[in-house]
C-alpha cells in the first residue's frame, strides 16, 4: 500500500519547499514531488492520501543522544526504555541512540546487551551510547565520581562485545591515560568516538580529531571553554570539519546567542540533542541519574548534592523551536536533528531524509512548530 502525505512545505536536504508531497511505500520513500502528481498513487481504496493541510513536514528527528523520559531511565531495563521512547516519538523522535551514564564495567555490559536486544526487534533503537566510565572527574556533571576511570583494552572490548554491534557511540576523554589508543580501539570496532566531560586543550582535541574521532558531546557543557589564549575542544571541534558538534538548545546548558554562533561556525555541522534524562516530558520533583539524587524546579534539572545540571527536560521539538527562536533559519534547525545526527553516527543512508529509499519516518509541524503527527516506517503512529 501506498500512503502519500500532500499539501505540505517539505523541509529536508537545507531548503523548504511549498506545495509538496512525499509517498511512502513498504516502510520507505517512494517518491516526492510538488503540486498534484500525487494523486496517481494513492488512489481509492488502494492507497492512502493524508492532506498536511499547508503544515511543515520533515524526516523523523534522530537524537543521538538522550537518557530517558516520561518518568524512565534508558539505565534501567527493557520496560524504561519503551516507557521513555514512546515519550520521545510523539514528539518526533523516529530514531534514537540510547544513552547510558557512568556505571560499573559489568553493570554497563548488562545494560548495553539489554540495548542490544530490544534494538533486534525495535529498529527505532538505533543502539547504545557509552557516555562513560572514561570521563575526567574534574568535569564530571551528572556522573558518579567514583566509578569514573581511564580506558583500558580489555574494559573497552568487553563493551563492544556485550553490545553485539549496537554500540553506536562513546564519550570519552582523551586527555586520559590511554585515551587516544581508546579512540582507535573504538572506531576499529565501527563505534562513532565523541570526546566530552573532558579538560582536553585544543591540541589534545585535534589529537583526538587525528585518531578517529567525529563528534563533540554537548558541546560548551563539561568541558574547557573558549579563552582567547586557550581555545580548548569548542575551537577544535568548531575548526575541523570531520568533527559533528552536539548542542542541547534548551535554553539552559547554552545560551541562544552562543547556539547561534555555533551554528554559524560549523554550518552543516551541529547535531540538536536532548541529553534528556527520566522527567522530559514527566512533572517537575525528586528523580535519579545513575545513583545520583536530581531535582527538577521548572524543567531544569539539577544535581542535589552540588547543583550542578543534570540533563535535561528537553524534546527535539522543543529544541527546534529554541533553535528558530535563537535566529536558525528553519530548514537548518531541522537538518541539525535529521541528516546531521544521522551521519554522525553512521547512519545516515537509512535516516535523516526524504531521499528516496530511506526509511519512511516523517513529522508533521503546524506554524508553531508544535507535532500534529509522527510515521514511524510509513506508519502513522
Amino acid at each position: 500500500m501506498t500512503t502519500v502525505i500532500h499539501s505540505v512545505r517539505l523541509i529536508d536536504g537545507g531548503t523548504v519547499t511549498e506545495d509538496s508531497w512525499v509517498a511512502f511505500q513498504d516502510g520507505v520513500v517512494l517518491r516526492t514531488g510538488t503540486g498534484d502528481e500525487w494523486r496517481a498513487l494513492a488512489p481509492g481504496d488502494t492507497g492512502v492520501a493524508f492532506d498536511g493541510e499547508g503544515a511543515f513536514l520533515a524526516p523523523g528527528f534522530v537524537d543521538i543522544h538522550g537518557h530517558g523520559g516520561g518518568g524512565a531511565a534508558f539505565d534501567d531495563g527493557a520496560d524504561a526504555i519503551r516507557t521513555a521512547r514512546a515519550l520521545h516519538r510523539a514528539h518526533g523522535t523516529t530514531r534514537a541512540v540510547l544513552s547510558l551514564v557512568t556505571a560499573s564495567v559489568d553493570d554497563l555490559a548488562d545494560r548495553v546487551a539489554v540495548i542490544a536486544e530490544l534494538a533486534e526487534a525495535d529498529p527505532t533503537i538505533l543502539g547504545s551510547h557509552l557516555e562513560g566510565p572514561f570521563l575526567d572527574p574534574g568535569h564530571k556533571g551528572a556522573h558518579t565520581e567514583s566509578l569514573l576511570r581511564a580506558p583500558d583494552a580489555a574494559a573497552i572490548a568487553r563493551l563492544v562485545d556485550a553490545g553485539r554491534g549496537t554500540v553506536r557511540q562513546v564519550t570519552l576523554a582523551p586527555e586520559l591515560p590511554g585515551g587516544l589508543d581508546a579512540v582507535s580501539q573504538f572506531v576499529a570496532a565501527g563505534v562513532a568516538v565523541a570526546v566530552g566531560h573532558t579538560d582536553a586543550t585544543e591540541d589534545d582535541a585535534f589529537a583526538a580529531f587525528d585518531a578517529g574521532a567525529t563528534i563533540l558531546t554537548h558541546a560548551f557543557n563539561a568541558m574547557p571553554g573558549i579563552h582567547h589564549r586557550a581555545p580548548g575542544p569548542v575551537v577544535a571541534a568548531l575548526r575541523d570539519h570531520r568533527v559533528t558538534l552536539e548542542i542541547i538548545a534548551d535554553g539552559v546548558h547554552v545560551h541562544p546567542d552562543v547556539v547561534a554562533l555555533a551554528f554559524a561556525q560549523a554550518p552543516g555541522r551541529i547535531a540538536l540533542i536532548t541529553d534528556a534524562m527520566a522527567a522530559a516530558g514527566a512533572a517537575d520533583g525528586h528523580y535519579e541519574l545513575g545513583g545520583l539524587a536530581v531535582t527538577v524546579t521548572d524543567g531544569t534539572a539539577r544535581l542535589d548534592a552540588d547543583g550542578a545540571i543534570a540533563g535535561s527536560t528537553l524534546t527535539q521539538d522543543a529544541a527546534l523551536r529554541e533553535a528558530v527562536a535563537a535566529g536558525i533559519p528553519l530548514a537548518a534547525a531541522v537538518g541539525a536533528l535529521t541528516a546531521v545526527p544521522a551521519r554522525a553516527v553512521g547512519v545516515d543512508d537509512r535516516f535523516g531524509s526524504f531521499a528516496v529509499g530511506r526509511a519512511a519516518d516523517a513529522v508533521l509541524l503546524d506554524d508553531a512548530l508544535t507535532v500534529r503527527a509522527v510515521w514511524v516506517d510509513g506508519i502513522r503512529t
